[in-house]
């Protein structure tokens, strides 16, 4: 039992360290979250409830400028108010918005925030372990190396949840007689809305490259409107 002790108390750590986390996240959506009524959006979010069996999707604008979209651990779904300036200025189209929507309705149907927490328990348990032993070895660097294996490995699970939730969506956008156009057309304009120059390596991505991602969606639509 005593040498399960560290094992354990990491665990408890890592839980608690994830709990606040989500609690301050949820403080702060509570703070500068609306809910989102557009005229524009609210037949999309109408079309992707009915596909579901469902009434329409519920979702909120988050009040900050980055464009983004967001799952909350609770649940939520979120566009950012910079998104929603971008369709005001007709630089994306409501599909593409409902898409992102789809996205993140995919990340709480399949239970990727639960799964984050197991993820982030055993990625520090990977950092502390090697941190541990590289530590003996390569004095001063050893640390170093451990954030970087770890990193990479959240990184890989991340890039996963982000493929399972685009095939989410691209189901749900069929449905919902949308189609997956809305999906591709938006990844290519990504980069530059988001105003992303460059990346760092490939296995440091918490984001699967754009045409890694449109390649999938185009597979699954290959799949399934052939059948």
């Amino acid at each position: 039992m005593l040498k399960l002790t560290p094992i354990l108390l990491l665990i408890l750590y890592v839980a608690a360290m994830w709990f606040f986390s989500a609690w301050r996240l949820r403080q702060e959506l509570n703070q500068k979250a609306t809910p989102l009524r557009h005229p524009r959006l609210t037949p999309m979010l109408e079309r992707l409830g009915a596909a579901m069996d469902l009434p329409p999707i519920s979702a909120h604008v988050y009040e900050v400028a980055p464009v983004n979209g967001l799952a909350a651990p609770d649940g939520r779904i979120f566009l950012t108010r910079g998104f929603l300036d971008k369709l005001d200025a007709d630089e994306v189209t409501p599909e593409e918005l409902a898409s992102v929507v789809a996205h993140e309705l995919g990340h709480v149907s399949l239970g990727h925030s639960r799964r984050r927490l197991i993820d982030f328990a055993g990625q520090n348990a990977i950092r502390m372990a090697l941190a541990g032993v590289l530590g003996r070895i390569l004095p001063g660097v050893g640390a170093w190396i451990a954030n970087i294996v770890a990193t990479a490995v959240a990184a890989r699970l991340s890039r996963q949840d982000e493929f399972e939730a685009d095939r989410f969506a691209s189901a749900l956008m069929i449905k919902a007689g949308l189609g997956v156009e809305p999906q591709v057309s938006l990844f290519h304009k990504l980069d530059a809305l988001t105003g992303r120059r460059g990346s760092p390596p490939a296995w440091f991505l918490s984001h699967p490259p754009a045409a890694k991602r449109i390649e999938a969606i185009r597979t699954h639509e290959a799949r399934w409107t052939s059948t």
